[in-house]
């Protein structure tokens, strides 16, 4: 009950993150992380009961004693494993809300633990453990001197050994390769890298007043004077005919270059 209570507190920033699906129904969507659901339920505008009426797990009824100011929905009931996808539905009376302390709760707390990870042929390879939930993983390459993010895959979710693949752009040269995701709490966490040489000519270009042509296809970013991006893709041409006079920024392939459109 006093976690209950400490919780009533931060009612005010916590529901500014749920709100209701229709009239009369909250719905908080995400993935069970061994947490229970903490509800805020005033009196009904006529005095007589209170707010909420009816509360739902994965559309089955629960059996909570939610006739009280505030109530726990207990998740553990259910078996789930950590990862599972949860849908808590709150069924209220007009002119008022129930309001949903800690919608945090199906967040995921953590990124998963990253296993080996490969490169061959352009095809990115990696393994994983101890997933709470489906969210993106990002592939990441280190490309003009940076990072760039150069794919995305949906996470499986399950904690449990999961394996993924996926398609990159190689250069010419070493490449070099990453796996990054963002827990709820927006920390990233990093897979080890992997590296990949390419014996691919390195590809060159030629600029004129309206067109970039490249010698091969290749990603590429068009920067001006002042570091903003105006061009980024994939191709073997682009159109530059809409651009200003003045000088620019080409990263292709794994160099960087300048030209001036006259």
């Amino acid at each position: 009950m006093k976690k209950l209570l400490g919780l009533l507190t931060v009612a005010a920033l916590s529901f500014a993150a749920i709100a209701p699906v229709s009239a009369e129904e909250l719905v908080l969507k995400g993935t069970y992380q061994g947490e229970n659901i903490y509800v805020r339920n005033p009196f009904a505008p006529s005095g007589v009961g209170f707010c909420a009426y009816e509360v739902t797990v994965n559309g089955q009824i629960t059996t909570d004693e939610i006739n009280s100011s505030a109530f726990e929905i207990d998740l553990s009931v259910y078996g789930f494993n950590v990862g599972d996808d949860v849908v808590v539905a709150i069924k209220y009376k007009d002119d008022c809300v129930p309001m949903i302390l800690n919608n945090y709760a199906l967040q995921v707390k953590r990124a998963a633990d990253f296993g080996p990870v490969s490169v061959k042929n352009g095809l990115l390879k990696f393994s994983t453990t101890g997933e709470t939930g489906s969210i993106s993983f990002y592939i990441e390459q280190f490309r003009w001197n940076k990072w760039v993010r150069v794919g995305e895959v949906r996470g499986k979710g399950k904690n449990q050994p999961n394996t993924y693949e996926v398609k990159v752009r190689t250069h010419c040269g070493p490449n070099k390769f990453r796996v990054r995701q963002t827990d709820g709490k927006k920390i990233n966490k990093f897979s080890k890298e992997a590296i990949e040489i390419v014996t691919a000519p390195a590809v060159t270009f030629k600029a004129s007043d309206s067109q970039i042509t490249f010698s091969a296809e290749t990603m590429y970013e068009i920067y001006d004077q002042f570091g903003g991006i105006v061009f980024k893709g994939f191709g073997s041409t682009i159109n530059i005919s809409s651009l200003q006079k003045g000088k620019y920024y080409l990263n292709y392939d794994n160099s960087q270059s300048e030209f001036v459109k006259k």
